[in-house]
Order: C-alpha cells, then sequence, then structure tokens
C-alpha cells in the first residue's frame, strides 16, 4: 500500500509541476506545423515507442496532422538496425522521408539523449539533422532533458521527483502531454468516439 500511496502522490505533485508554458508553446509550433501542410515525425525508444506509435494514431486522426514514426515500420527499422546500425537508424529514415523545414521532430525519451554516455544516440542524431534542415524539434522528457531540451523549440520535461520512479512516471506523463495536446481545442479538428456519443 505505500508504494500506491507514494506513486499517486508523486503523479500529483508532477501533474502540478508541469510547465504549461511550454505545453502553450507547443501548442502554436504545431499550429505552424499544420498550416504548412508539414508532418510529425515522432522517434522514441522502448516505452517512448510505444508512445509515438499511439501519438500517431491521435494527431493524425483528430488534429488532421500529416505523421509518422518510424517504430511503426519494424521491417524497414530493424533492416536499417542490421545493416547501417542503431544509431543511425532513426536519422536515415528521417533523411529517407525527405524531413523539411515545414516539419517537426518531437521525441518520447526518458533521458533525452547523450552522445557522450552512448544514451540514445539514434535520438541525437535525429535531431542534429533536424537543426541542419530547419525542421522544428519538440519533446517530452525526463531527467534533465539531455540533448532534447538542450535543441527543442518546445521542450516539457517531467520532474524526476522520485529517483526510483523516473522511467514509469516519464513515460506514463508523455502520454499524459500528447493527450492534452491532441485534445485541446486549438488543436482538435475532429470529435472522438465517446466524447461524441449521446
Amino acid at each position: 500500500m505505500d508504494f500506491i500511496k507514494q506513486y499517486l502522490e508523486d503523479v500529483s505533485k508532477i501533474s502540478a509541476q508541469l510547465d504549461k508554458n511550454e505545453i502553450e508553446k507547443m501548442i502554436i509550433l504545431l499550429n505552424e506545423v499544420r498550416k504548412k501542410e508539414g508532418r510529425i515525425f515522432f522517434i522514441g525508444v522502448g516505452g517512448g515507442a510505444g508512445n509515438a506509435t499511439h501519438a500517431v494514431n491521435d494527431f493524425r486522426k483528430i488534429c488532421g496532422i500529416e505523421s509518422y514514426t518510424p517504430v511503426d515500420n519494424v521491417s524497414e527499422l530493424s533492416a536499417r538496425i542490421n545493416d547501417e546500425g542503431w544509431e543511425t537508424c532513426f536519422v536515415n529514415w528521417l533523411k529517407g522521408s525527405h524531413l523539411s523545414s515545414d516539419d517537426m521532430v518531437f521525441v518520447f525519451s526518458v533521458g533525452g539523449g547523450n552522445i557522450e554516455k552512448n544514451i540514445s544516440a539514434n535520438i541525437v542524431r535525429s535531431l542534429e539533422y533536424a537543426k541542419e534542415v530547419n525542421a522544428t524539434i519538440c519533446g517530452v522528457v525526463g531527467r534533465d532533458g539531455g540533448y532534447t531540451a538542450k535543441v527543442a523549440n518546445a521542450c516539457v520535461i517531467i520532474p524526476p521527483i522520485n529517483s526510483s520512479t523516473v522511467t514509469p512516471l516519464a513515460e506514463s506523463f508523455q502520454a499524459v502531454v500528447w493527450h492534452l495536446l491532441a485534445s485541446h481545442p486549438k488543436l482538435q479538428i475532429h470529435d472522438m468516439k465517446w466524447e461524441s456519443t449521446k
């Protein structure tokens, strides 16, 4: 019972500490991408990959923004990892997708990437390329945000308030933030099923 109580208290504390200004900035940037008829490319590994594939659905279906993630095509992703290596699997996919300044790269990551520590190097390489082509960068990350927080146009850092649950809380709040964005009145253009059912 102690763990349950602590975990749910941490959820409440994190909710209160989320940077609302960064979320508002993301709404503006996402609207700009839609106006330019650009695309969102969601990237993440582990739980972030699962969140990326879910977010693609929501932003396409609810917000009408063309969205993709490399993790939805396991054949291409695994071939790139096998033939070219883990570090370049996302960036080469973005190059093949002709990432441009009209587009956004949106990261879901606990650490945000760190080349020196060899953590999520594939995310770092993708963001380096995004900067090169002047694509917009957003992220929902944990801990100190790593490379993503350093280079993003808007980034929500999930406060690491409990060192024993950094990963589950960061990945949970990635979903909270993107659902907030997708259902925000400035972004949502299509009704969701249960909200539209009388």
